[in-house]
């Protein structure tokens, strides 16, 4: 039952801290979960555009629960991103929007997103929607803010079956 109400005030508290154009982005209405095919294929699209582009990341792909249904991660990448992955998969699917909305949010003052459980405010975790359902969410972690976004859109893209939003590409990391 407290569960119930956490959840409850984490919704409405989202609905009040988050733009209505971030709200409009995905359905309302959850899918079948997401199977273990499409859910590599997703994070292996997603590690094919770190690589492509120089960078070691971690990418999780959960059911619409939050429940982890694959991961996997380039060799080198820093320990701490497996876990941050699976947070960013789990909030995108949770909350129904990619974390980048929180992460807006956030740099937009509302920092009453801090106080929402399980809100990641850091771009790369999007929900992954077939037949106008979420069926999961992928969370990319490793690089930047902006390139874990990257990454996650191309994975995200390959299994909807859609192209990758025209966005600017990240900058790279500038290693010294």
């Amino acid at each position: 039952m407290m569960r119930s109400a956490q959840t409850l005030f984490a919704a409405l508290l989202v609905t009040t801290a988050v733009s209505l154009p971030a709200l409009a982005q995905v359905p309302n209405q959850y899918g079948a979960p997401i199977g273990v095919e499409a859910a590599k294929k997703a994070a292996q699209a997603a590690l094919a555009e770190s690589k492509k582009n120089g960078w070691t990341v971690a990418a999780a792909v959960v059911d619409g629960a939050g429940t982890l249904v694959y991961f996997e991660r380039i060799d080198g990448t820093q320990n701490g991103s497996s876990e941050v992955a699976q947070a960013k998969a789990r909030s995108a699917a949770l909350f129904k929007r990619p974390t980048k909305a929180f992460e807006d949010a956030l740099v937009g003052g509302r920092q009453a997103i801090l106080s929402l459980p399980g809100a990641v405010p850091l771009d790369g975790g999007i929900p992954i929607v077939l037949g106008d359902k979420i069926v999961g969410a992928l969370g990319v972690s490793g690089a930047t803010s902006a390139q874990d976004g990257q990454c996650a859109a191309a994975g995200v893209a390959a299994v909807e079956g859609k192209p990758v939003a025209a966005a600017a590409p990240a900058k790279p990391v500038v290693k010294k």
